[in-house]
């Protein structure tokens, strides 16, 4: 059982904003008065707005769940083959041999979400750790952090929700 603590208006606002603003979101995209809470999960807090999952607070930032299919359509996408996604659903960095493709031109620090090339299917978000067009000249090394995945603990906890 998860226990859901209502954030003040104060906390919901700026949340909100600033998840907005990471992402270009316009501010109508959650509604005039969403009600947004919050679930504690070890170090990391998941938001939710009107009962859906959609913010991951983790270390001090703001990540969109892969839940949040508005978010998801915004992000830039890199494509990984099948042999890395069992390693990236385990929560390892994505390295740049297993990259097939990059839909959309990114900064170092920008967020990722990460699908896999049979499906499309979301499989994890992440920070950048290197600019696209870098990513498309590199033969090796780390490329990407995974911060959220398919089968981490809030993905766990996000099951139990909806």
């Amino acid at each position: 059982m998860t226990t859901r603590i209502p954030l003040r208006e104060r906390d919901a606002r700026a949340i909100l904003k600033a998840i907005g603003s990471r992402l270009q979101l316009s501010e109508d995209v959650f509604g005039s008065k969403p009600r947004v809470e919050k679930v504690q999960i070890g170090d990391e807090e998941l938001i939710l707005i009107d009962g859906k999952p959609v913010i991951l607070k983790k270390s001090g930032q703001l990540v969109p769940t892969l839940r949040f299919d508005t978010a998801l359509e915004r992000l830039a996408r890199a494509v990984v083959d099948m042999g890395a996604v069992p390693h990236i659903c385990n929560g390892a960095d994505v390295m740049v041999k297993g990259i097939r493709k990059v839909d959309r031109d990114f900064v170092e620090g920008s967020l990722v979400v990460i699908v896999d090339e049979t499906y499309g299917k979301p499989l994890a978000i992440g920070e950048a750790l290197v600019d696209s067009s870098s990513i498309r000249e590199m033969e090796k090394g780390k490329v990407i952090r995974n911060m959220h995945f398919v089968g981490d603990n809030v993905w766990d906890v996000m099951k139990t929700i909806d």
